[in-house]
């Protein structure tokens, strides 16, 4: 229905359906802070210019929603330049398709509003402030974009695309199974949208990793730091939601943490800085090759081992901050002085 046309501002991002006890220590007191998420539709807002004059609506959303109106159209429809109306006709023909119907009917029944997902990012949102009390937080907006972008990050905002939130078993995604495996559309899911915003805003906006962080034990801190981050400004969110594990896997890698420690060791990977040899220990599979029996074992090991080296880093030194933690890119000090072992 859509195409996708790559580009910076859109980041996307998948997530897991898997709950699992969540042990870490409770979140500050965040109730003075005077803040409020509401996510504008403008997903209910853009089907209005099927009804409507469509270059007098067209100027309402840009004026409505600023950057994300020309990002919507020109990367992620990719529907043409808002700067000629001859994407008009494309738009036109979107709305008389079928699939267009379908999608926006399966969206708004699953999402007849967006409550929950409100209260949950205003919380999330004041804990970020608590810690970053300068941050400007960017306004947020729900879109859907024909299975393509699952969330977008822009100049000032964060758009999420419901359709790709629609829940595990939805009828769109097994006919996606080339480009999005059963391993991926499985988490996408309701409770993972407020897990991957504050994971997008992490990564994309507040700490983007640098260009030199090369060798998996830079990696593996880097995102050790990412998953902590989300550990504090998410403090009720289970573990397996902030990773994307299933209860299977989170449960794999407690025990197992030794062994695949050990191996990282063994196999001299820690200062390894080849991505085509390391790059399986921190993207998005259905397990890890080379651990485990019969295929069982967790993917992302190096993204989670990390993220037990921040956690055991941080117990340690109470003193160091959130954004001090964040700021530090000594990956090797954080190591020696976590002194992670891994028993």
């Amino acid at each position: 229905m859509m195409a996708l046309n790559k580009a910076k501002q859109i980041y996307l991002i998948f997530t897991i359906a898997a709950l699992s006890a969540c042990d870490r220590h409770q979140g500050p007191d965040v109730s003075g802070i005077d803040l409020e998420v509401n996510i504008e539709r403008f997903d209910h807002d853009f089907d209005a210019m099927r009804a409507k004059p469509m270059p007098q609506q067209a100027a309402y959303l840009q004026k409505k929603y600023g950057f994300f109106y020309a990002d919507y159209i020109e990367r992620i429809l990719t529907a043409g330049t808002v700067t000629d109306t001859a994407y008009f006709s494309v738009l036109r023909d979107v709305f008389k398709g079928k699939a267009y119907a379908d999608l926006k009917h399966a969206v708004d029944s699953v999402y007849p509003d967006l409550n929950k997902q409100n209260l949950e990012l205003t919380n999330a949102f004041k804990h970020v402030k608590y810690y970053y009390p300068q941050k400007q937080l960017p306004k947020v907006y729900a879109y859907f974009s024909g299975f393509q972008a699952q969330t977008s990050i822009g100049d000032g905002y964060f758009a999420i695309g419901l359709d790709m939130f629609l829940g595990a078993d939805s009828k769109f995604y097994p006919a996606l199974v080339q480009t999005l495996p059963h391993y991926i559309t499985r988490r996408f899911t309701p409770e993972h949208i407020t897990p991957r915003v504050i994971e997008g805003m992490a990564r994309e906006d507040m700490f983007p990793e640098h260009d030199k962080d090369k060798t998996l034990l830079s990696k593996m801190i880097y995102n050790g730091k990412i998953m902590y981050f989300m550990d504090k400004i998410l403090p009720d969110v289970p573990d397996s939601l902030k990773i994307g594990y299933t209860a299977h896997q989170l449960q794999w890698c407690n025990d197992h943490k030794a062994d695949i420690w050990a191996y990282f060791l063994e196999e001299n990977l820690l200062y390894n800085a080849d991505y085509l040899q390391i790059q399986k220990y921190l993207t998005e599979a259905p397990f890890t090759p080379g651990l485990g029996e019969k295929n069982d074992s967790a993917p992302k090991l190096a993204v989670w081992t990390g993220w037990q080296i921040v956690r055991q880093y941080m117990d340690k030194h109470p003193d160091v901050t959130l954004p001090r933690l964040m700021a530090d890119k000594d990956a090797q000090k954080i190591l020696n002085d976590s002194k992670y072992r891994a028993k």
